[in-house]
C-alpha cells in the first residue's frame, strides 16, 4: 500500500500519476453523461458505441500497416467511429423512423464485425487486448491532453445546454410543446455519450465501458432524485472508484479495468441491498 502512495509522488513512476490525472479529468464528464444515460435508460447505447469502436480501431490499424498512413492512429479511428456511431443511431432512430433498439443492435454488431475483419486482413499480428480491456497505466502525456480537451468539450456543452437536456430527459413530449428542438438535442446528447465512451475506452476498455458509464450514476440515483445531485455524486464516486481500481491493481498486480469494474459492481450490489433494507423498514 505504501508503495502505491510513494509511486504517486515519485518521478520514476510517472504512469501512476498520469493514471490518476486521467481519472480526475474524466470523472466530471463521466458523472454528467452517465447520469443522463441512467435517467434515460441509454446503457445499451453506450455499449453499442463502445463495441462499434472496434471498427475504428481495426480500420486505423489496417490503414497504418497496409497503406502506411501513419496519421491513422487507433485513437483517431476510435474517436471517429464513436462519433459516427452516435450519429448513425440518431439518424436511424429519428430520420429513419426505426426502433431505437434495432438501431443500437445494428451499430453494435456491424461496427465490431467490421473491426474484426480489418484486423484479420492486417498482415502483422495485432493484439486488441488493450482496447478490449483497457490499460489506464499506459496513458501518456499526449493522451492526457486529448482527455483534457474532450472532457472540457463535454462539460462545457452540458453546462451550456443543461436546461434543455434536462427537459428532454424527463419529458420529451412536453419539451416539444415548449418548442425545444428535441431531435437536435437528442443527437447532441448521443454525440456527448460517444465522446465520453471514447474517453472511457482507455480506462476500462471496450468490453467494460458500460459498467463505468452506468454504475456510478446508478448508485447515485439510489440516494438522490434530482439530476444535478446525481451528476455531482456520480462524478465524485467515479473518481473514487477509479482511484481504488488503480491502487488495488497496482498493489496486487491485477488488470486495472476489470479490477475497477469488480469494485464498482460489488459496491452497486451492496448499495441496492442497503437501500432495499432501509425501505423495507420504513
Amino acid at each position: 500500500m505504501l508503495e502505491f502512495f510513494s509511486a504517486i509522488v515519485s518521478n520514476d513512476v510517472l504512469f501512476v500519476r498520469y493514471a490518476l490525472i486521467a481519472s480526475a479529468l474524466s470523472s466530471l464528464p463521466l458523472g454528467m453523461i452517465g447520469s443522463f444515460v441512467v435517467v434515460r435508460n441509454m446503457g445499451a447505447i453506450a455499449g453499442a458505441i463502445g463495441h462499434s469502436i472496434v471498427g475504428g480501431v481495426g480500420l486505423a490499424v489496417y490503414l497504418q500497416v497496409v497503406l502506411r498512413l501513419k496519421w491513422a492512429t487507433p485513437q483517431l479511428g476510435a474517436l471517429v467511429f464513436a462519433i459516427f456511431s452516435g450519429l448513425v443511431i440518431a439518424w436511424l432512430s429519428i430520420r429513419g423512423r426505426q426502433r431505437l433498439d434495432t438501431a443500437i443492435n445494428t451499430v453494435w454488431v456491424v461496427g465490431m464485425s467490421l473491426g474484426l475483419v480489418f484486423l484479420s486482413l492486417t498482415p502483422t499480428y495485432t493484439d486488441p487486448m488493450s482496447y478490449l480491456f483497457g490499460n489506464i497505466l499506459l496513458i501518456s502525456e499526449s493522451d492526457l491532453l486529448i482527455i483534457g480537451i474532450l472532457s472540457l468539450v463535454v462539460v462545457s456543452t452540458v453546462v451550456g445546454f443543461y436546461p434543455q437536456l434536462q427537459s428532454i430527459s424527463f419529458d420529451e413530449e412536453f419539451s416539444r410543446v415548449r418548442g425545444l428542438p428535441v431531435n437536435l438535442l437528442n443527437t447532441l446528447l448521443l454525440l456527448l455519450v460517444a465522446i465520453t465512451v471514447f474517453l472511457m475506452i482507455q480506462v476500462v476498455g471496450i468490453l467494460m465501458v458500460i459498467a463505468l458509464v452506468t454504475l456510478p450514476a446508478a448508485i447515485s440515483s439510489l440516494f438522490h432524485k434530482k439530476l444535478l445531485a446525481i451528476m455531482t455524486s456520480s462524478a465524485i464516486l467515479t473518481f473514487i472508484f477509479l482511484f481504488l481500481g488503480i491502487m488495488v491493481s497496482f498493489v496486487f498486480n491485477l488488470p486495472t479495468g476489470p479490477t475497477t469494474v469488480l469494485i464498482l459492481g460489488s459496491t452497486y450490489g451492496f448499495a441496492v441491498l442497503v437501500v432495499g433494507k432501509l425501505r423495507s423498514l420504513q
